[in-house]
């Protein structure tokens, strides 16, 4: 069994340490690119949502080096990922391309189901793949704190892409690590580098938070990389979504002690209940970014996203309670850079003229 499973940014690195600790043969896709987008594009139904078209490119790509099992995970409730794998094992049928798929659906809602697929793949004696799930959780953390260090430097930094150098090194080196002490000192020495880069004088930023379905929030192929492209304009990203946490909301309900989402508190009264996706987390994460001092928010999702439209839809009423400037971006395979980076300039612009104008 050689198993493989679909990107969101830097999942890969989490999944990997997972299945392999468990005994499984991994084949890791190739990394997304715009091969990748093609490929789902050419197979998949014009009106499917982005994140179908780049899962199935991945699976293509990953039956090249060898993979015959897929393992992704499933959904309930209004959001179409719930049949994501039906149709994209239908499609993988008709192109010949012969997959088992193991799909893992939400385990507040399937658990013994969970439970069942777990066995199935398990090849190891339980401490073993009770330890690699560890390592998997210990790499998710670390990702997620030396990233968020990333995104305060970007517009920080002196010599722009340092900070991403570091850390795409620290990604390889973090894959490479067997122990909790291994992982714990490359968090150790990354951010030892991270705080040793040099900065701009006087630098005065501005903080943009990032909300939106968690495909578009991850995966930089579909955004167009937009962290990266906000820090060169001098923005300070912050976002909700991160996986640990979501891996922590959704696998451990939120027992870890980590920052989670409680769209039930700060959502409502603009929405009042789950929506499907990640609607109603946008709503909230909004909100909390207002009460933060965030000078203005960013949604992403993909084109015709049902949740994030319902969000979208009470996302004036946000404002005008709130003050804060929110911008909707819907994405898509025709989306361009320069269409996205006029976007983004005009709107980072609008919000450096309001600090201006609040700081007298």
């Amino acid at each position: 069994m050689k198993v493989t499973f679909p990107h969101m940014g830097h999942l890969w690195l989490v999944l990997k340490a997972a299945l392999t600790g468990i005994g499984l043969e991994v084949v890791v896709p190739p990394p997304c690119t715009r091969r990748t987008l093609e490929l789902g594009v050419r197979h998949a139904p014009e009106s499917a949502c982005l994140p179908l078209k780049v899962n199935l490119g991945n699976y293509l790509e990953a039956k090249e080096l060898g993979a015959d099992t897929i393992v992704m995970a499933g959904g309930v409730g209004p959001c179409r990922i719930g049949y994501y794998s039906q149709v994209q094992r239908e499609i993988l049928r008709d192109l010949g391309c012969a997959y088992e798929m193991v799909v893992f659906e939400p385990p507040d809602v399937h658990f013994n189901e969970v439970w069942d697929k777990i066995k199935y793949l398990n090849r190891r004696p339980w401490q073993d793949g009770v330890h690699g799930v560890v390592m998997a959780w210990l790499k998710a953390c670390a990702v997620d704190a030396l990233e968020q260090e990333v995104q305060r430097l970007r517009p920080r930094e002196a010599q722009t892409g340092l900070a991403d150098a570091v850390f795409r090194r620290a990604l390889q080196e973090l894959d490479a690590a067997g122990s909790r002490k291994e992982v714990n000192r490359v968090v150790k020495e990354i951010k030892g580098e991270l705080a040793a880069l040099p900065l701009k004088p006087d630098v005065r930023v501005i903080r943009v938070g990032i909300v939106g379905e968690i495909y578009t929030v991850l995966e930089p192929l579909v955004n167009l990389d937009i962290e990266k492209r906000l820090g060169a304009l001098g923005v300070e990203v912050v976002r909700g979504l991160f996986l640990s946490r979501w891996i922590n909301d959704n696998l451990f309900k939120g027992l870890l002690p980590l920052p989670g989402h409680h769209p039930e508190k700060t959502a409502p009264p603009f929405l009042n209940h789950f929506v499907g996706g990640h609607g109603w987390e946008s709503v909230g994460d909004t909100v909390t970014f207002a009460r933060r001092g965030c000078d203005g928010v960013i949604q992403l999702a993909p084109l015709t996203c049902m949740p994030e439209i319902v969000a979208h839809s009470v996302m004036p009423a946000v404002q005008q309670a709130t003050g804060i400037p929110v911008m909707t971006i819907y994405l898509d395979e025709q989306t361009g850079e320069a269409g996205l980076q006029t976007r983004l300039e005009a709107f980072v612009d609008m919000l450096r003229r309001q600090k201006g104008v609040r700081a007298g």
